[in-house]
């Protein structure tokens, strides 16, 4: 955390920079306030880096574009509605909004855009004070009118005006209250949390569009823990996401198990891990998160109580990936993203059968072909499953994938495993069998593709033998097919 002199002097810094200065020119030129806003003034205080440059005006839309389409490379008025113009200035992409007084009856999905006149009455709209501060351009002046260095100092989250007030005009800010406090390491003050938990039926206001990228924004910061906390302590995520909190299994006194809510956290925060350390996958990786949080969604509704004081949660791999592929789609995430996720979740128990005994090749093939492009990511998924505090347990664990990554690699070395196919085409299957196009022909390459599972490589001719013998014993058991 910057001291304000600091912090002001990285501003100044960031204000002389050539996109900003000429920007500041420009507006300062025609007669219009111009500002940098929110979260490049709010890093300056706690030396994170900018990366988006926004900026705030008293210029209308037309009035903003009529400013920079002198000076810049390129321009575009996609949030032209929103009052917001976007352009690329000496080589930077930057975002300048029309002050907003935005007018919200409580009931609709979207508030009524409306334009100000006024700096400090669009920075108390804001979401929190941390938010809401402003360095006047050129002249460098910190505009805090909700004391948000304050709150930056206490590493605290709070709105500038009544909770109840800024959560009713816009309750998608309670999940921005998750996310910030995942993203920054801040507290949710008191009150604010209160809110929070009062007002969590009007989340159900929000899109799930906006639900979905609010989400999605939580589970890609560095670590998620604090804000999924939040999103289920606040009641939120039983309107949002309710299979997570449903993961709050109750333990009586006969039957123990381990809390799957707190195993399912941890191992969020092992899959973040091993992304970041196997440095195989862009990080981060929304699929691989979504995939650790929802991988034991199917275990509230497949728990079984054993006598003895067992447990069991049998074929909630399958319930769960049938679970999650519902609440993706209820959230209005893209078919790949759904897709990856629930089959990740289907497939994450199938390792523990290695340590039973020795996989055969075969069955090392199929794990590889089964996992498809998500292989590195059921690598990660498996490995941070692994929760227990049992060291020997993990360890031995932890050994036996070692083994089988080495299994996969060899094997990928030998045959081209990630490329495993029949080794006769379709076109080969037909002129062999003598038919036409049609399903026999996709139950012909399964059957191939068995064989090649099976016994990996055996030749093109053997392929042939193998499948001439297939299919004279298919038409001796249904004859006239």
């Amino acid at each position: 955390m910057h001291s304000v002199a600091e912090a002001l002097e990285r501003l100044k810094g960031l204000a002389e920079s050539p996109t900003v200065a000429t920007l500041a020119a420009a507006f300062d030129a025609a007669g219009f306030e111009l500002s940098l806003v929110g979260g490049p003034v709010r890093d300056a205080f706690l030396d994170r880096s900018t990366n988006d440059l926004d900026f705030t005006t008293d210029a209308t839309p037309d009035e903003i574009l009529a400013v920079v389409k002198p000076i810049a490379e390129a321009h575009w008025d996609i949030g032209r509605e929103f009052g917001t113009i976007g352009a690329k200035i000496q080589g930077h992409t930057v975002e300048i909004t029309t002050y907003r007084a935005d007018e919200y009856d409580g009931a609709s999905r979207k508030p009524e855009v409306a334009f100000g006149t006024s700096l400090v009455d669009d920075l108390e709209r804001r979401d929190f004070t941390v938010n809401a501060l402003a360095l006047r351009l050129p002249r460098l002046e910190l505009v805090d009118p909700s004391g948000g260095v304050e709150d930056l100092i206490a590493r605290v989250l709070r709105t500038p005006s009544r909770p109840e007030v800024s959560f009713g005009d816009d309750p998608l800010r309670m999940m921005r209250a998750a996310r910030f406090a995942s993203q920054l390491g801040f507290e949710v003050e008191p009150d604010t949390l209160a809110a929070m938990s009062a007002l969590a039926p009007e989340i159900d206001r929000i899109s799930a569009e906006r639900v979905r990228d609010e989400l999605s924004k939580l589970l890609l910061t560095g670590s998620p823990r604090r804000g999924i906390r939040l999103l289920v302590e606040s009641g939120i995520a039983a309107r949002v996401l309710p299979e997570v909190p449903a993961l709050e299994l109750e333990i009586d006194e006969h039957h123990h198990h381990k809390d799957v809510y707190e195993h399912s956290l941890t191992v969020v925060d092992q899959a973040i891990d091993y992304e970041v350390s196997r440095g195989r996958l862009d990080s981060p990786d929304l699929v691989v998160r979504l995939a650790a949080l929802l991988h034991d969604i199917g275990k509230p509704a497949t728990r079984r109580l054993e006598p003895g004081g067992a447990v069991s949660f049998h074929h909630h791999d399958m319930v769960g990936a049938k679970l999650a592929r519902r609440r993706l789609r209820a959230l209005r995430f893209d078919n790949d993203t759904i897709k990856a996720v629930s089959r990740l979740i289907e497939l994450h128990l199938r390792f523990f059968g290695y340590t039973d005994g020795a996989w055969t090749d075969s069955a090392v093939r199929r794990y590889v072909r089964d996992a498809g492009d998500q292989l590195e990511r059921l690598h990660i998924l498996t490995r941070a499953d692994v929760t227990t505090r049992n060291r020997r347990k993990a360890d031995r664990l932890g050994f036996a994938y070692d083994d089988l990554e080495e299994r996969i690699a060899r094997l990928a070395e030998e045959e081209e495993l990630a490329a495993v196919r029949p080794e006769l085409d379709g076109q080969e299957i037909m002129a062999a069998l003598g038919v036409r196009p049609g399903p026999v022909v996709g139950e012909a390459y399964k059957f191939l593709l068995d064989v090649r599972l099976d016994e990996g490589p055996i030749g093109p001719d053997a392929a042939r033998e193998r499948l001439l013998a297939w299919w004279a014993a298919r038409e001796a058991a249904s004859p006239g097919a």
